[in-house]
């Protein structure tokens, strides 16, 4: 399978995700609004979030994933059972005592990554409850991460690429039947989508079993404290857990930005944490379809390559994958910062979403669109680094910018509010993406083909004349008030979006750029 085609499978299954997404998060406006309560859902759903990216799809996968793919390069397929066999008994008990400790310590956790629900106790409360029901969802998704890992090793992306749709589908459930159930029952309707998160969570792990049943790899979890015991002292193991642990504090730092964000943004206006959770929402559309569906693609590939020693390979790969994020992620960061209000008001200006909603999540999309080419490089540029087994580097960039984001916050969290927030992630991702370029060019992993300075300039071309386009097109119609024309507004922003998409490249045809070099990898 050519890297394209990978990425676009990948791509593909993540753009059915993110539309179920979209709809899911469609139902929770109209349903639920922008209200204390739902503040509380995010805070909830954002803990056990927090801890799978932080374990899951963070650390345990940059170091699973790359000493995975080395073994079975250099040792075979028995050797990578058997490593497969020893991380699932490991990570299995660990998850297990994890849970545990999380439904207990609750309370903490949602005083520490949002105290000023405390204003409103009903709020509070309801966030902890909350996070007491969806916590084990950690457990259910670092199983599916290690799953993924080996699928991914494998060349198996489709089914981990689609189980994110399951968790959809189950949240878009628990708004549309649940929440009605528990309402005529004088139950907070909010708590149904807790359910949908938990039933979400159990439904991607069981279809990714037979998958991995299908290819003769489903992990064999040990019970006996003797199989415990010899799991975690095995050398393939130790390795990981070695690997882990830059990792972890490499992936730490960006969620305790998230955490200290979130904190902030419950002290601001009722509302502010759900204003940035729809923003949020729209900006992973297209950091996922591009950014996500290049790492996982990616990151087994380049670390194949490193262990094979193939250098040329190795840069080229990194090469391709850069150029495909400029070419895509610049116009789609141009349309976020430029066309934010018109995507808002008709993906979301609904039901119980008001004019002012709309408004305030515009205003917190744009900082996010500024940072847009930095979030998805990134996700092209850290594997670069991981394939390597070098964790540490992204690290120690990490910390300096995470140390630089909350100082921007000090400046742009007073002139902007909650929208400040977005935009110091954003302009953090840039540096981020700079310093990992930077750094993949001066050790020589990374060595640019030629022409990249022509690249450069035709792309910033198209991407200033879809800008204007979408400038006008935003000015052109008032969008908030279509809201009883939901049909026409959603034709009107189709429409538009076809012709800028046209515009663009279009623009790159007419400045010669071969979109067949990208296709033929």
């Amino acid at each position: 399978m050519s890297l394209f085609k990978a990425a676009s499978t990948v791509s593909l299954l993540t753009l059915a995700s993110r539309v179920t997404g979209l709809l899911r998060d469609l139902l929770m406006a109209a349903f639920f609004g922008a209200s204390a309560v739902t503040d509380a859902f995010n805070v909830a759903f954002r803990i056990p979030n927090l801890f799978r990216r932080l374990f899951a799809e963070g650390a345990f996968s940059q170091a699973f994933v790359p000493s995975l793919a080395h073994t079975k390069a250099q040792q075979g397929e028995e050797a990578t059972r058997h490593l497969i066999d020893a991380v699932a008994t490991v990570l299995a008990w660990v998850l297990l005592a994890s849970c545990v400790i999380g439904v207990t310590a609750a309370p903490v956790l949602v005083w520490a990554l949002a105290s000023g629900l405390g204003k409103d106790p009903h709020a509070f409360e309801a966030a902890v409850l909350m996070t007491r029901w969806m916590f084990p969802y950690i457990g259910f998704m670092s199983l599916v991460a290690l799953s993924a890992g080996i699928l991914n090793t494998w060349r198996r992306f489709a089914v981990p690429a689609a189980t994110p749709v399951l968790l959809n589908i189950a949240m878009i459930l628990a708004a549309w039947l649940g929440a009605p159930y528990l309402r005529d029952r004088g139950i907070e309707p909010i708590y149904a989508m807790a359910g949908g998160v938990m039933l979400g969570g159990l439904l991607q792990l069981g279809v990714q079993v037979p998958a991995l049943a299908r290819l003769g790899l489903l992990p064999r979890i040990g019970i006996s404290v003797s199989r415990i015991r010899a799991a975690w002292q095995d050398p393939g193991m130790r390795h990981v857990l070695s690997l882990m642990g830059p990792a972890l504090l490499g992936v730490s730092v960006a969620q305790i930005s998230l955490l200290i964000n979130t904190q902030i943004a419950s002290h601001l206006a009722s509302g502010s944490v759900t204003w940035l959770f729809y923003a949020d929402r729209l900006m992973e559309f297209p950091t996922a379809l591009l950014g996500v569906a290049l790492g996982v693609v990616l990151m087994p590939q380049l670390a194949a390559a490193r262990g094979a020693g193939d250098d040329e390979r190795f840069s080229a790969m990194l090469d391709w994958g850069l150029r495909l994020v400029l070419l895509l992620a610049a116009p789609a960061s141009a349309a976020l910062m430029v066309f934010a209000q018109p995507l808002v008001a008709t993906l979301f200006h609904y039901g119980a979403f008001r004019d002012a909603d709309v408004l305030q999540v515009a205003l917190a999309l744009a900082g996010y669109g500024v940072g847009l080419l930095g979030l998805v490089g990134i996700k092209v540029l850290a594997p670069g680094f991981y394939a390597s087994q070098d964790m540490r580097t992204p690290v120690r960039i990490a910390i300096v910018v995470l140390v630089l984001t909350q100082l921007m916050n000090l400046a742009l969290v007073p002139l902007f509010k909650h929208a400040g927030l977005a935009l110091s992630i954003g302009l953090g991702a840039l540096l981020n993406a700079g310093w990992l370029l930077v750094g993949l060019r001066r050790r020589g992993s990374w060595r640019p083909a030629p022409g990249w300075g022509r690249f450069l300039l035709q792309v910033i071309a198209a991407t200033a004349l879809l800008a204007v386009f979408l400038m006008w097109a935003g000015s052109q119609f008032a969008w908030t008030e279509m809201r009883a024309q939901a049909s026409l507004r959603v034709a009107l922003l189709a429409g538009l979006l076809a012709a800028a998409a046209g515009i663009y490249f279009g623009a790159l045809w007419a400045a010669g750029v071969q979109l067949r070099q990208f296709v033929t990898r």
